[in-house]
């Protein structure tokens, strides 16, 4: 009886204190068209990135984190469904999916326009365990029938079908020096002179955080910067900071507009986080850092001339390819209670988060993920996931001759391109050329056979 009675209270006890553990809050800073190499804690010889470097040290810093597309939207609909771009059907961004070009070799292929409804996200599988679901900037997945509100989202600030704003000062409208459209942000009202859309996008997160932690309800926070996609502007007094620092011809990152735009977003991630120590949650909040794809390696006017936006360096090329500077994108996730301090350079694609936070945090479980959990790798980054093949579709032309239609697979340190105009493939090994200068598809018949085949 004495036992029976122990263990019957051993186990009411064990029932208690698992019902009190509080569902853990989640955010996703996502930034757009950030390169690898970006940040100082990627190795930038420019850029000063202060609170992402020291948020590193807390979190796995991931060195092989693959987007889905070297593209935004695919790569978007992929980390919220957790499907590849190419099951999925989406290839390309939005507006490049309604009409390509007609003068080039190939037409390029369908892909659709808006995210089906059908497909469950990320944010509905947190609404539905309660959570209050916020999208903060850039949406860029539909129409207003496919919006955030028709996915999960509760609270929808800034998110429209739009890519990229006009201005990124107040009030955020105008047309575009590209063309003729006339873009706003929505949702952004009583602003004044100077006031800067990354700032803006932040103020308007932390009242989400606030608002969540009065309620007592756990968020999921989606907070998508535009920055630091085109139009290239930043606050007058960053870019002068910036151009004084120009005085040695040797580093990589010569861009001051570039780099005062990514100061401002280092400013808001690190406003973000104190905020979940001031309301002292922060070791109850997911964080997670990343970019929708490869930096942009177009050049933009600076002084009457030239300059590049930004550079990939030392990977090769950029956004729109499938090469590894369009596809590589920095990665931070701290997970308290189970990630570790660490680095880790085991191959990932932003696709695990969906199976991650799914079996991690919901304990939910998918008959057929496209991605993997990463939890293993959290616990100890220097472990090795299941061997397994990454593949990417962009059937699409990207400012040709960047970039012409071609999917790609990386399998272990072999990656092989496949380009559909002449029917070419390039085979590198990540290895010993992990710069992908040296395509030896020539000299390794068969490797590239069984790529293209697997492919």
């Amino acid at each position: 009886m004495r036992t029976l009675l122990s263990l019957t209270l051993w186990l009411g006890f064990v029932i208690v204190v698992h019902a009190e553990q509080p569902q853990p809050n989640v955010i996703i800073v996502l930034a757009d068209d950030l390169g690898w190499s970006d940040l100082g804690c990627y190795g930038s010889d420019f850029h000063e990135t202060p609170f992402l470097d020291s948020f590193s040290k807390t979190a796995v810093r991931f060195t092989s984190a693959y987007a889905p597309a070297p593209v935004c939207t695919p790569t978007r609909a992929a980390l919220l469904t957790g499907k590849s771009p190419g099951r999925l059907g989406i290839t390309i961004w939005s507006e490049g999916s309604l009409k390509g070009p007609t003068d080039r070799k190939l037409l390029q292929a369908n892909s659709k326009h808006d995210l089906p409804l059908s497909e469950k996200t990320l944010a509905e599988y947190f609404h539905e365990r309660g959570y209050l679901t916020a999208l903060i900037g850039k949406w860029h997945l539909g129409d207003a029938a496919h919006g955030p509100e028709a996915q999960g989202f509760d609270i929808n600030i800034g998110g429209t079908h739009w890519g990229a704003p006009t201005t990124y000062f107040w009030p955020y409208k105008g047309v575009r020096a590209s063309g003729s459209e006339y873009r706003y942000v929505p949702d952004l009202p009583f602003g004044q002179d100077g006031e800067y859309l990354t700032d803006r996008l932040t103020d308007e997160s932390l009242k989400v955080i606030d608002q969540a932690h009065e309620r007592k309800q756990p968020f999921f926070l989606l907070l998508a910067h535009h920055a630091p996609h085109t139009p290239i502007e930043a606050k007058p007094e960053d870019v002068a900071y910036f151009r004084n620092r120009l005085t040695d011809d040797s580093i990589v990152h010569r861009n001051p507009v570039y780099a005062a735009m990514l100061k401002s977003l280092d400013e808001s991630f690190g406003r973000v986080l104190q905020r979940l120590v001031n309301l002292e949650i922060e070791q109850n909040t997911i964080v997670v850092f990343t970019s929708d794809n490869g930096g942009f390696i177009g050049q933009m006017k600076l002084d009457g001339v030239d300059v590049p936006i930004t550079s990939n360096a030392p990977l090769r090329s950029g956004k729109g390819t499938c090469y590894e500077g369009g596809l590589r994108v920095p990665l931070l996730i701290r997970w308290p209670k189970l990630s570790r301090i660490g680095v880790t350079d085991e191959p990932v694609a932003l696709t695990d988060l969906f199976a991650t936070f799914l079996h991690s945090a919901l304990k939910e479980e998918l008959e057929e993920p496209d991605g993997v959990d990463l939890t293993s790798l959290l616990i100890a980054p220097d472990s090795s996931l299941v061997d397994r093949s990454f593949h990417f579709h962009y059937p699409h032309y990207y400012h040709a001759p960047m970039s012409t239609p071609v999917s790609a697979i990386r399998r272990g340190d072999w990656k092989l391109l496949h380009y559909y105009e002449n029917d070419h493939d390039e085979l590198f090994n990540l290895a010993t050329d992990p710069f992908e200068k040296f395509d030896i598809a020539g000299m390794e018949p068969t490797v590239a056979a069984e790529l293209r085949t697997q492919l």
